[in-house]
C-alpha cells in the first residue's frame, strides 16, 4: 500500500509542480494563454495569477504526510474543474477552440488532455482512498 501511495503521490505532485512552475517562469505567455480562453478578461487575468500559485500549493500539500489527504482532495477538486471546461471544448461548447497553455501539455490534443486529466482525477481518488484506509480508527481526519 506505501508503494501505491507514494506512486499516486510522487505523479501527482509532478504534474502540479512543472504546471505550475511552467505557469510562472512563463508567466507572460501563460497569461496570454488565459486571455486566450473562452471566458471573461477580469476572470482570464485573476486564474493568470490564481492557478500557478493554487497547483503549487496542492503540490505543497501533496508534500507532507499530515496535509497529504487535503492534497489528494484539492488535486480532485481542481482537476474536475479543469476535466469540465476541457470536456467543454472537446465536444464543441464554445464558439471558438482556445490555445492550450501548459508546457508539454501543449503537445496534446484536447482529447488527450481530457483523458491524462481523467487518468489524474483517478489517482486522486485512489489516493484519498489510499490515505483515509491508512489513517487509523478514530483519527481526527474520520471525525
Amino acid at each position: 500500500m506505501r508503494a501505491i501511495t507514494t506512486i499516486i503521490t510522487g505523479l501527482l505532485l509532478f504534474v502540479f509542480t512543472y504546471t505550475g512552475l511552467d505557469k510562472l517562469f512563463r508567466f507572460e505567455a501563460s497569461r496570454k494563454a488565459f486571455h486566450n480562453q473562452t471566458f471573461p478578461e477580469e476572470l482570464a487575468e485573476v486564474l493568470s495569477y490564481a492557478v500557478p500559485i493554487t497547483e503549487l500549493l496542492i503540490a505543497l500539500l501533496l508534500l507532507f504526510s499530515v496535509t497529504r489527504w487535503w492534497g489528494y482532495l484539492s488535486s480532485l477538486l481542481l482537476l474536475t474543474v479543469f476535466t469540465t471546461y476541457v470536456g467543454l471544448i472537446w465536444v464543441g461548447a464554445f464558439p471558438r477552440v482556445p490555445c492550450n497553455c501548459a508546457g508539454i501539455l501543449e503537445s496534446l490534443d484536447w482529447e488527450a488532455h481530457f483523458w491524462l486529466n481523467c487518468f489524474l482525477i483517478g489517482l486522486s481518488i485512489l489516493g484519498l482512498k489510499t490515505k483515509k484506509k491508512a489513517e487509523p480508527k478514530g483519527s481526527a481526519l474520520e471525525r
